[in-house]
């Protein structure tokens, strides 16, 4: 059975950074895509950044490119998400997920397979 675990969120104030991880377990030996992906209250749940199984290529929501950077170290079977300059906008639950096996839909959560149960990320003002 898939597992993915997020960690790494907290409280920080408008300026900071948080590094988030999640760990996948029960595909050993083998490398997906990987996303990230955040819902605010109220709100849908959002893309946030995508990056393929070999690394070769990352995507981000505008929202958050030029902040953020996704990466991953397989031999950990880990995906990070390091989020810098952090807005209280940037508040939310943050889910990783693997994604299915197509090379197209990155940004929509209903391409995407397996889900952690996320971690809490609040930025203050």
């Amino acid at each position: 059975q898939v597992r993915l675990v997020e960690s790494g969120g907290g409280l920080v104030q408008a300026g900071g950074s948080l590094r988030l991880s999640c760990a996948a377990s029960g595909r050993a030996g083998t490398t997906y895509a990987m996303g990230w992906f955040r819902q605010a209250p109220g709100k849908v749940r959002e893309f946030v950044a995508a990056i393929t199984w070999n690394a070769d290529n990352a995507y981000y929501a505008d929202s958050v490119r030029g902040r953020f950077t996704i990466s991953r170290d397989d031999g950990k079977n880990t995906i990070y998400l390091q989020m810098n300059t952090l807005e209280p906008e940037d508040t939310a639950i943050y889910y990783c997920a693997i994604k299915d096996l197509s090379l197209t839909g990155w940004t929509l959560p209903q391409r995407y397979d397996y889900w952690g149960q996320g971690t809490q990320v609040t930025v203050s003002s």
